[in-house]
């Protein structure tokens, strides 16, 4: 079995998924990957997995402190990459980042790991 990335020509969004995830799981951020998708198990009923449909291909958290009355708390914020190699994103993609940034999460796409810290705000 092959992954995206093989000598055969393939796609290497997942090396660049891989690279995404550990190289920006860093100090304050953690990234999981979200597989996503659907399957029938052995007594033949479908069984889907993943966050959402359309959700990203990253998901996880970025801690941050807030302000007011919380002064020096920290909390986590959604974070949401979908990276993609030469891709684009899908509507139901498009929706999920779009409502996660809607709701004060951190979403986009990632076509690198520069492009996934500047998301984050990292350099």
């Amino acid at each position: 079995m092959h992954s995206k990335g093989n000598s055969r020509g393939g796609s290497n969004e997942q090396l660049k998924q891989n690279q995404i995830r550990l190289g920006c799981s860093k100090g304050d951020t953690r990234l999981f990957r979200n597989n996503t998708g659907a399957l029938l198990d052995q007594n033949g009923r479908l069984v889907k997995f993943g966050l959402a449909p359309g959700s990203s291909d990253l998901i996880g958290w970025k801690t941050i402190k807030i302000s007011s009355q919380d002064v020096g708390k920290e909390i986590a914020q959604f974070v949401a990459i979908e990276v993609k190699d030469r891709g684009k994103a899908t509507d139901q993609q498009t929706r999920f980042i779009n409502a996660v940034k809607g709701a004060g999460g951190i979403a986009g796409i990632a076509k690198s790991i520069t492009d996934a810290l500047a998301l984050l705000g990292k350099k």
